[in-house]
């Protein structure tokens, strides 16, 4: 795993061989920056990454520029992988929290965010919850964009805020934005 741009880049990230989570492929991970970057401007973006896993996802966002990144992670060693990790490649705008993720969303709707990024596990049973969830509970600023890792057996088109939906080998991402009442609905496909 490494990071792909940015100040950081090529950087190398080394979980521990037993490590649980299933990061996202590197493939996918700079072809999704790759969409991003016609959506948002990472340099002083606020982001969110829920089930954040490795934290490779905010490291990414960290090394290009992102004011702040929350990372939340409810499984201990996964959460102290990425704090540690933060604090080694001296990416201070990342701050980890262990807790469940509904709970992190309902604390932070306070404070919109740029970018929601979400990869639960692809077997999680409220997986479908989650589009509704950010967007209910306002955690995007107008024009924000929120990003789902999901398995291939998922379809988020119905969804009315979905923007679009990009496939990299087995790794499904759905794109979601919210309005932007200064420049109205943006929809592609």
């Amino acid at each position: 795993m490494r990071i792909i741009s940015g100040s950081h880049r090529g950087r190398q990230i080394f979980p521990d061989r037993y490590f649980k989570a299933r990061p996202t492929t590197d493939f996918a991970k700079e072809n999704l920056f790759n969409v991003l970057q016609h959506l948002v401007e990472f340099e002083g973006a606020r982001v969110l990454d829920l089930f954040a896993g490795t934290g490779s996802i905010s490291y990414e966002f960290a090394s290009r520029g992102a004011r702040e990144v929350i990372a939340i992670e409810s499984y201990h060693p996964h959460f102290s992988f990425i704090k540690h990790t933060a604090e080694e490649l001296g990416l201070g705008c990342i701050a980890a929290y262990r807790t469940d993720a509904f709970i992190a969303c309902r604390r932070l709707k306070e404070t919109p965010f740029h970018v929601v990024f979400a990869d639960p596990p692809y077997e999680w049973t409220r997986l479908t919850e989650l589009p509704d969830a950010i967007f209910d509970l306002h955690l995007l600023l107008p024009g924000g964009v929120a990003v789902v890792e999901h398995p291939g057996s998922i379809d988020f088109s119905a969804h009315p805020r979905f923007l679009m939906h990009r496939e990299y080998g087995n790794v499904h991402f759905s794109i979601f934005q919210e309005e932007n009442p200064d420049e109205g609905e943006a929809r592609a496909t």
